[in-house]
């Protein structure tokens, strides 16, 4: 398609948009069609705009980043979504690559490095910052979240509401175990609670 790449910016912090948008308009060949402050604001863009490349952030008010990837895949098949965020953790990754997103960078990148991504993701090219690239790597080969039998046994008493004494004496071993137990299925999972060990348990199938 003829013309310069249209570019969306969807990003909750006015400061990081204005920033993008100064970036990307002083680049030859690219240009901002518009912006928005979350993903619901950027699936409404989709409806009246051209939109060749969407920047994405994924943690915003109303419409999160993954949601939006997904509503703007079904809605305008031929934009590309290239996410840029703080975020490299395992549960923010998977979800944005699962959505539909066509590359994934940090907002620690240099500005080439954004640039030259914007127009890779035009030409359907996957872009990954090497963490992320890693982390899907990792995720890879980490066959069933990487979780022991005894892993798995404290984390199905914890998804059914048992305290550690509960669960130390259910499984008849010490609560200094269960907590060590716990420590390494946050590790393995990439999260720091129970809730968001439980759930992320329920998203790989580890718990049904």
């Amino acid at each position: 398609m003829s013309g310069p790449i249209q570019v969306l910016i969807v990003d909750d912090h006015p400061i990081v948009r204005d920033g993008l948008r100064a970036a990307i308009e002083a680049e030859p060949g690219l240009e901002v069609v518009g912006e928005a402050a979350d993903g619901a604001e950027a699936v409404g863009w989709a409806g009246r705009a051209r939109i060749d490349v969407a920047l994405m952030d994924l943690r915003m008010p109303r419409m999160d980043g993954v949601t939006a990837i997904r509503e703007l895949r079904r809605i305008s098949p031929d934009t590309r979504v290239l996410v840029l965020t703080t975020f490299d953790t395992d549960s923010d990754v998977l979800p944005a690559i699962e959505a539909g997103a066509t590359g994934y960078l940090l907002k620690d990148a240099p500005t080439e490095e954004l640039l030259r991504a914007v127009r890779a993701a035009h030409r359907g090219e996957p872009v990954l910052s090497p963490s992320v690239a890693g982390r899907l790597i990792g995720q890879v080969r980490r066959p069933r979240g990487g979780l022991s039998p005894r892993e798995l046994e404290v984390l199905r008493l914890v998804a059914g509401g048992a305290t550690n004494r509960e669960a130390a004496a259910r499984l008849f071993i010490s609560e200094a175990s269960v907590k060590t137990h716990l420590l390494h299925i946050y590790n393995k999972l990439d999260v720091r609670d129970r809730a968001s060990a439980v759930a992320e348990a329920y998203r790989r199938g580890l718990l049904t």
